[in-house]
C-alpha cells in the first residue's frame, strides 16, 4: 500500500521539530550512545561490556565570542564539524561535541562600552562591579541568541556539557594553570616593550595586532655625521642610540662612540652600536634607535645595554619630558617637529608615498603604540627540567614535527613552525575589567612587594601577617583561558571520566586565520599542563568570500550573507551543502545566494527521489542485507552503491568533504535517479533494491544534510537516522558494470542523435544496430534501449547501413537512425552547410590570431590557452558537421 507524502519539501515547516526530536532523544550525549538497541536486546551486562569497548571521537567546538550573532564564517565551522560528528556517530562511536562560548574580553568590553557611550556614561562612572554586571547581562542575552543559531544549523552538540570560558569550573582551571606556570618560573612580571592600544587602554599580543598597508612620508634627517630616514619624527625625542651593521666599513670608526646630536630640544647624546639587525643595503645603512617605542630597537637596546627613554604615554600623547611638545598627539607632534627641524636645516629631503604596514588594534582599529610597560609574561623559551631541558615552545614544535598532531592541509605546518620559532615571550596581562582577574595579590601595609600568587585569596600577607591585601587589577589575555579549552571543558584540573575518555580530542576544526591566535596556544598549554597534545588532527578551513572573491565586511553590508536569512529562505541543508561541496581544506570559499539556491534544488531532488520510491513500493521496510540482483541493471546499481559507499567513507576519513559530496551527488542524481529509477519503471518488481539503495543513500547523505534525510527516514518507522549504522560495502564484484555502461552509451548516443536532429520525444523512431561482440547482451536489454531511447523497433540483422541516417558509435557498436521520413533532408543539409561555413571562418580567424607571434608572446597565458581551446572545439565541430552531412547524402 502506497504512503502519502507531501509533494514539496518545506524546510521551514520541519527543521525546528526535527532538531527538537534529536535533542529530546539524548543522543547528542555520548553517555547515551552505548547502543540502546543492544541494551534492550541483550541486557545490562552486555550493554556495559560494549560500552567499554566502544571507540570515542571528540571535538571541542571553537567557542563563538559572546558579542552578538553568528556570521557565515561560523556556519562553515558548524557545517564541517557537524558532518564529522554525525559521520563518526553513525560509525558507532561514543561521539562528543562540546559547545560553548568565549567571553572574548576586549571585544565584549568594547561592545558594552559603546552601548554606555550612547547613554552618555563610561565604565568608570559605573565602577568595576556595576560595569561587570552590565557586561554579564549583555553576555547572557547574546549567548541565548548564539545557541539558537547553532541549533538552526543542525549542530548535534552535547548541550548538557555546554561551557563558558568564565564559568566556575573553567575559571578554576585558569587559576590552576596560572599558579602552576608561575611556580615553574614560566610566568613572570617584567618591564618591557608591549603592543599598546591607546583606545582600549590595554596591551595586545603580537598576533592580536593587524597590519594595514599605508602610504606615508619618509623623512631623511641630518643626524650628526649621519643621514638617516624615519617615518616617525616624534620618536626622535626618545632616541638613545644609532645602529649600523658590523660589517659596514663606512661607519666602523663611529662604533662604540658617544655622539652629540643636534635636536629640537637641544643636543642629546646617543651611542653608536653595531648590530646585525641593520640592513646596510637599505637607505644609508644607519638607523636611529628608539628602544621604548620600537620592538626591533628594543631588542637592539637589550643586546647592547642601551637605556630606554619613554616619550609617548598610554593615551598616545607626548609625555612631560618632551618640553613644548608635551600633551600633543603623536600626529600633532610629528607636524610640529617637522616644522622646527626645517627651520634648523636638519631635513635632508622628504619622500612621499613611503609604503609600509601600519600596526592597528584588531578590535577597534586604533594605531598601536609600542610602549614599555610592567606586565605579566609567559617565558616561552625557558628550559624546563620536566621536558629534559626543552622549552614549551620547543615541545610544541616537536608535537607537530613528530606527527603527534597532523595539520590539514599540510602546507600550514610550515606556517606553524615559522610562527613558533619566532615567538617572543607572551604578554598575558590586559588592562581591562572584563575577564579572568589575575590571581595575584599585594600587601599595602609592608614593604614586601613580592606578588602573592595563590589558588584563592590569601587570608593575610605571608611577610607581615596583615590583612590589607589588594588583588592585581589586570585581567588575563582571552587566549590564555581559551588555550585551555580542549581540557578545561572536560573537567581539568580534576581527573574526570570525560578527561580520560575524550582527551586528547580527535579533531580541532577552525579557520586558518586563527592558527596563531588559538591553535598554537592550545598546543602550548596542553603540552605543558597535561604533557599531551590537545588534539590529534587540525583541519583548517578558509575564509568565506563574495562571488567576486572580495572579503565579506560589515562596512559593506551588501557583501555580507546572513546565515539565518539563508536558512529561512532555503533551509539549513542547502546552506550546509553550499559550504561543504566545492571547497578544499585551507582554501577560501566563494558564497552567494544563487549557489545556495542551487543546492536547494538538489535537496528537493533527493526528496522527490525518496517520495517516488516510498509511494510506489508495496511496503516500506528496511532491508537487513543486500537484496539479490535479478537483472543486469540490479547488478549494476548494487555495484555502484558499494563503490560509492567505499568512496564516501574513504574521502570522509581523509577529510575530503567536497570530494565525498561531489561523488555522492553524481551517484544520486546520475546513476540512481536518471538511470536506475527510470529502468525500474520498465523492468518492475524492484521494491527491495529501491528501498535498500534509498536507506543507504540517506545514511551516506545524513552528515551533509541531516534535516531532509531524517525527515525521509521517519517513513521507515525505526527510530532516528542519526544513530543508525553507517553502511558498509559488500564484497561482491561488479562484473556487470562494463556491460551496463555499454547499454547506457547506446541510449545516450540515441538521445544525442535525436537532440541534434531535433526529433521530438513523442515521436518513436526505428533504429539499426550493428554489434560486433555484444549482440546477445544488447538484445537481452532491448526493452531498456527502446524505452529509454524512444525507439519503436531495433533492426539487429540488416547487412548494410541505411541511407540518409544519423550515425553514432558506442564502443564497437554502430547505431543508425533513418531520418528520411522524419526530417526535411534538403533543409537539414542547408543548415549543416551554413553552420559548417561559419565554423570554418571562425577557425581560420583563430588560427590567424594564434599564428601571430606578437599575440602569443604578449597576451596573458590564460588568454592564449583560451584561444587554443576555442580552436580545438571549433575543429571538433567542423569534423562533426562534415560527418553529419556525409550521413545525409
Amino acid at each position: 500500500m502506497s504512503k502519502e507524502i507531501p509533494k514539496n519539501y518545506d524546510a521551514r515547516l520541519t527543521e525546528d521539530a526535527i532538531y527538537e526530536s534529536w535533542e529530546k532523544s539524548g543522543f547528542f550525549n555520548p553517555d547515551n550512545l552505548a547502543n540502546s538497541k543492544w541494551l534492550l536486546a541483550n541486557g545490562k551486562k552486555i550493554h556495559k561490556l560494549l560500552a567499554r569497548r566502544q571507540k570515542t571521537f571528540s571535538i571541542a567546538m571553537p567557542p563563538p565570542n559572546a558579542t552578538g550573532t553568528l556570521h557565515i564564517g561560523h556556519s562553515v565551522m558548524l557545517a564541517i564539524q557537524d558532518l564529522v560528528i554525525r559521520y563518526h556517530r553513525l560509525q558507532g562511536k561514543k561521539t562528543l561535541w562540546v559547545p560553548g562560548t568565549d567571553h572574548a574580553a576586549i571585544a565584549t568590553q568594547t561592545v558594552v562600552e559603546k552601548i554606555l557611550a550612547k547613554e552618555g556614561i563610561t565604565r568608570h562612572d559605573l565602577g568595576r562591579e556595576k560595569f561587570l554586571d552590565r557586561v554579564n547581562d549583555y553576555v547572557k542575552n547574546s549567548q541565548g541568541i548564539i545557541k539558537k543559531q547553532i541549533r538552526k544549523m543542525g549542530s548535534s552538540c552535547d548541550w548538557s556539557r555546554e561551557r563558558y570560558t568564565l564559568d566556575k569550573g573553567l575559571s578554576e582551571a585558569v587559576t590552576e594553570a596560572f599558579v602552576q606556570m608561575y611556580e615553574d618560573g614560566l610566568i613572570y612580571r617584567g618591564f618591557r616593550i608591549v603592543n599598546w592600544c591607546p583606545r582600549c587602554h590595554s596591551t595586545l599580543a603580537d598576533d592580536e595586532v593587524e597590519y594595514k598597508p599605508a602610504k606615508e612620508k619618509l623623512y631623511w634627517l641630518k643626524y650628526g655625521p649621519f643621514i638617516l630616514a624615519t617615518s616617525r619624527l616624534e620618536t626622535k625625542l626618545g632616541d638613545t642610540a644609532v645602529a649600523v651593521h658590523p660589517k659596514d666599513a663606512r661607519y666602523k670608526k663611529y662604533v662604540g662612540k658617544k655622539l652629540k646630536i643636534p635636536g629640537v630640544l637641544g643636543e642629546f647624546e646617543v651611542t653608536v652600536v653595531a648590530d646585525e639587525a641593520v640592513d646596510m643595503n637599505f637607505g644609508s645603512g644607519v638607523i636611529k634607535v628608539t628602544p621604548a617605542h620600537d620592538f626591533v630597537d628594543y631588542e637592539i637596546s637589550q643586546r647592547h645595554k642601551i637605556p630606554l627613554k619613554q616619550v609617548i604615554d598610554e593615551d598616545g600623547k607626548m609625555m612631560s619630558n618632551c618640553g613644548k611638545y608635551a600633551g600633543l598627539t603623536t600626529k600633532q607632534c610629528r607636524e610640529a617637529i617637522l616644522s622646527d627641524l626645517q627651520k634648523m636645516g636638519l631635513i635632508e629631503k622628504i619622500e612621499d608615498g613611503y609604503e609600509h604596514n601600519l600596526a592597528v588594534c584588531y578590535r577597534c582599529g586604533t594605531v598601536i603604540e609600542p610602549l614599555p610597560s610592567r606586565q605579566w609574561f609567559i617565558d616561552v623559551n625557558k628550559p624546563l627540567d620536566k621536558f629534559g631541558g626543552k622549552s614549551i615552545k620547543q615541545k610544541s614544535v616537536e608535537a607537530v614535527k613528530k606527527g603527534r598532531i597532523e595539520i590539514i592541509p599540510k602546507r600550514f605546518e610550515k606556517t606553524y613552525f615559522s610562527w613558533m620559532e619566532n615567538l617572543r615571550d607572551w604578554c598575558i596581562s590586559r588592562q581591562i575589567w572584563f575577564g579572568h582577574r589575575i590571581p595575584v595579590w599585594y600587601c599595602s601595609d609592608c614593604n614586601e612587594k613580592k606578588p602573592i600568587v595563590l589558588r584563592g585569596k590569601p587570608e593575610c600577607c605571608p611577610a607581615c601577617s596583615c590583612r590589607h591585601l589588594e588583588q592585581d587589577p589586570d585581567t588575563l589575555d582571552t587566549w590564555f583561558s581559551s588555550g585551555l579549552w580542549t581540557f578545561s571543558t572536560l573537567g581539568w584540573p580534576k581527573n574526570t571520566k570525560d578527561l580520560k575518555n575524550f582527551h586528547p580530542t580527535s579533531l580541532m576544526e577552525t579557520g586558518y586565520d586563527i592558527l596563531f591566535f588559538w591553535v598554537a596556544r592550545m598546543i602550548i598549554m596542553s603540552v605543558y599542563l597535561l604533557r599531551e597534545v590537545p588534539f590529534h588532527k587540525v583541519y583548517l578551513h578558509g575564509l568565506v568570500r563574495t562571488k567576486s572573491g572580495e572579503k565579506m565586511s560589515k562596512s559593506k553590508p551588501e557583501t555580507v550573507i546572513d546565515p539565518l536569512d539563508m536558512i529561512e529562505k532555503y533551509g539549513a541543508d542547502s546552506l550546509r551543502l553550499s559550504l561543504l561541496i566545492g571547497t578544499a581544506p585551507g582554501n577560501d570559499v566563494k558564497m552567494y545566494e544563487e549557489k545556495i539556491a542551487g543546492y536547494r534544488n538538489f535537496v528537493n531532488k533527493l526528496w522527490n527521489i525518496s517520495r517516488y520510491i516510498l509511494m510506489s513500493v508495496e511496503e516500506i521496510k528496511l532491508a537487513e542485507k543486500q537484496p539479490k540482483a535479478q537483472t543486469l541493471s540490479d547488478k549494476w546499481i548494487l555495484g555502484k552503491l558499494n563503490k560509492i559507499t567505499d568512496v564516501v567513507t574513504n574521502e570522509l576519513e581523509k577529510y575530503n568533504f567536497s570530494l565525498a559530496g561531489e561523488a555522492l551527488r553524481d551517484f544520486t542524481w546520475d546513476d540512481f535517479a536518471d538511470w536506475y529509477l527510470e529502468i525500474s519503471k520498465i523492468e518492475k518488481n524492484k521494491d527491495a533494491i529501491l528501498l535498500y539503495v534509498l536507506q543507504n543513500l540517506l545514511k551516506l547523505w545524513h552528515p551533509f544534510m541531516p534535516y531532509v534525510t531524517e525527515n525521509i527516514w521517519q517513513n521507515f518507522g525505526v527510530g532516528l537516522l542519526m544513530v543508525q549504522k553507517w553502511p558498509r560495502a559488500s564484497k561482491m564484484k561488479n562484473l556487470s558494470e562494463g556491460d551496463f555502461e555499454l547499454i547506457k552509451s547506446l541510449v545516450t548516443a540515441v538521445r544525442n542523435l535525436r537532440s541534434e536532429y531535433k526529433i521530438e520525444p513523442k515521436n518513436k523512431i526505428d533504429a539499426v544496430i550493428f554489434a560486433k561482440t555484444k549482440l546477445k547482451l544488447i538484445k537481452e536489454q532491448e526493452d531498456i534501449v527502446k524505452s529509454l531511447g524512444r525507439l519503436s523497433k531495433i533492426d539487429f540483422y540488416r547487412k548494410d547501413a541505411p541511407k540518409h541516417s544519423a550515425r553514432a558509435i558506442a564502443g564497437d557498436t554502430e547505431i543508425y537512425l533513418p531520418l528520411e521520413n522524419l526530417i526535411d533532408l534538403n533543409k537539414e543539409k542547408s543548415r549543416i552547410l551554413k553552420e559548417l561555413s561559419e565554423a570554418q571562418k571562425y577557425s581560420a580567424a583563430l588560427k590567424k590570431k594564434l599564428e601571430n607571434s606578437e599575440f602569443v608572446k604578449n597576451a596573458p597565458e590564460e588568454i592564449v590557452d583560451g584561444e587554443k581551446e576555442k580552436l580545438d572545439q571549433t575543429e571538433s565541430r567542423i569534423q562533426k558537421l562534415n560527418s553529419q552531412f556525409k550521413d545525409l547524402e
